[in-house]
C-alpha cells in the first residue's frame, strides 16, 4: 500500500488516497486516535470512485468523526480510471437496451454483468483488508457496507475478519446469489427503497429471506433510488457500533 496523498479535515478526520498496485483507494480515520480502531469498508456501485466521493466521504467522515471507525473503500474493477474489459462493457449494453426497449432484464445479463465483478472484487476487497490492517492505527474488527450487493455477499461468506454488514437492497442479483446467501450468518442490516426505479422489490426480499444470519434486520423506507433518508446513517453507525466495538 502506497500513500499518495494526505489532508486534515476540519471535523477531526484524517483522509489519505493511496494505491494498491493499480487500484485506487481512500482511507479515513479520526485524526486523534490512541489505540487502533474497527474498520468499516465502504462500497460503491461501479460509477468511479471520483464520482461516487461525495456520498462515500459523508459517510466516512460520519463514522470516523462521530464513531471514531476508521473507514476505507477502493475503486471497484473496470470503473473509473482503470482499464475496461470487453465482456462487461456488453453487458452494460445489453442492459441499457433491454431498460430503453422495455423489455425484461434477463438472468443472462444479471450474470455476464454482476458475477464477472464478484469475482474480481472480492480478492482486491480482501487484499485491501491485508494492507489495511497491517496498519497501527487499524486493529478491527471489520464491517462492510453498501456497494454492490452480490460483491459483499460474497465477502460475507469467504472472508471471516467481516463481522457484521450492511447492505442496501438496489441492485440486480443473479439467482446463484441466493444460494450463497444461506451460507451468510454475520449479523446484517439491509436498507430497501421501496420505490426503487431500477430494481425489483420483490427480489429484494426473496434475497432478505434467504439470508441465514440469525440477526437480520430490514429498514425499508419509501422513495427511490437515491432517497435514503438521512437518519438511516446513524441508524447504521449504531449497528456497526454494537458490533465492532
Amino acid at each position: 500500500m502506497h500513500f499518495t496523498s494526505e489532508q486534515r479535515l476540519d471535523d477531526g478526520v484524517l483522509e489519505r488516497e493511496f494505491t494498491l498496485g493499480e487500484i485506487p483507494g481512500i482511507l479515513w480515520t479520526p485524526e486523534s486516535t490512541t489505540a487502533p480502531t474497527p474498520l468499516i469498508l465502504i462500497g460503491h456501485p461501479p460509477l468511479g470512485l471520483r464520482r461516487m466521493y461525495p456520498r462515500l466521504a459523508g459517510r466516512a467522515r460520519h463514522y470516523a468523526a462521530e464513531y471514531g471507525f476508521a473507514a476505507a473503500t477502493i475503486e471497484l474493477p473496470g470503473s473509473g480510471e482503470r482499464p475496461r474489459w470487453a465482456a462487461a462493457e456488453q453487458a452494460r449494453a445489453d442492459l441499457r437496451r433491454a431498460i430503453e426497449e422495455g423489455e425484461p432484464v434477463s438472468g443472462e445479463i444479471v450474470d455476464a454483468l454482476i458475477l464477472p465483478l464478484v469475482e474480481k472484487a472480492v480478492p482486491e476487497w480482501r487484499a485491501a483488508l491485508d494492507a489495511l490492517l497491517s496498519l497501527p492505527e487499524i486493529g478491527g474488527p471489520v464491517g462492510y457496507e453498501g456497494g454492490v450487493i452480490s460483491v459483499g455477499v460474497r465477502l460475507a461468506v469467504v472472508e471471516p475478519r467481516i463481522v457484521a454488514a450492511g447492505f442496501f437492497a438496489g441492485s440486480l442479483v443473479p439467482a446463484t446469489m441466493f444460494e450463497e446467501a444461506r451460507q451468510v450468518t454475520i449479523p446484517l442490516h439491509v436498507l430497501l427503497q421501496w420505490d426503487d426505479e431500477g430494481n425489483g422489490r420483490q427480489a429484494a426480499l426473496d434475497l432478505f429471506d434467504a439470508f441465514g444470519s440469525r440477526e437480520k434486520t430490514l429498514h425499508a423506507n419509501l422513495g427511490g433510488h437515491t432517497g435514503v433518508p438521512r437518519f438511516e446513517l446513524d441508524t447504521g453507525a449504531r449497528f456497526f457500533a454494537r458490533h465492532l466495538k
